[in-house]
């Protein structure tokens, strides 16, 4: 009786270490080594970016920031002739939005403000045609105080930094 649980309890242990390796870092769902990126893509041109608010101007901010952010945190070169680049990002601001978010007790005005921005992005591969990015909708905000000197153009200017940074995670490899 002994040795059958001996056999049972060696079966047992033998399933459960099986188990672990193949669930393990290197199998399903596990962690990779490849680039974040999709491959086979050198350079990016940026189309200036629509606007649809009636707020002027932040379409350059975004479009700025965005060059700056794929140059800085992925592997492509951005490059200032259409044809010459192995994708196109173009997109639309289509809404540019300001509210309050807090106001002083005794005389009512706002002491910080919210700038919310939000874009329809697309990115296509000119070589195959493939859309990498369809539609990709995001929005950022950023908050600004006019007590502290801020006003709405220092808002939405951190407000595109933070929608180009969010631009930049939608050009990432689904995992």
């Amino acid at each position: 009786m002994a040795e059958e649980v001996k056999k049972i309890s060696v079966v047992v242990f033998a399933a459960a270490a099986i188990c672990l390796a193949v669930c393990g870092c290197g199998g399903i769902g596990g962690y990779m080594n490849e680039s974040l990126y999709p491959a086979g893509i050198r350079s990016v041109y940026i189309e200036m970016f629509d606007n649809q608010s009636f707020r002027r101007g932040i379409e350059y901010e975004l479009t700025d920031a965005l060059a700056k952010r794929i140059e800085a945190q992925t592997p492509y070169k951005i490059v200032s002739d259409r044809s010459r680049a192995d994708t196109v990002i173009s997109g639309q601001i289509v809404r540019a939005g300001e509210s309050v978010l807090s106001t002083e007790r005794q005389t009512g005005r706002a002491l910080e403000r919210e700038v919310l921005l939000r874009a329809v992005v697309s990115w296509k591969n000119q070589e195959t045609g493939e859309l990498l990015i369809n539609d990709g909708q995001v929005s950022a905000s950023a908050s600004y105080s006019e007590w502290q000197n801020q006003g709405f153009a220092y808002g939405s200017a951190l407000a595109a930094n933070n929608l180009a940074e969010k631009i930049v995670e939608l050009m990432e490899v689904g995992w």
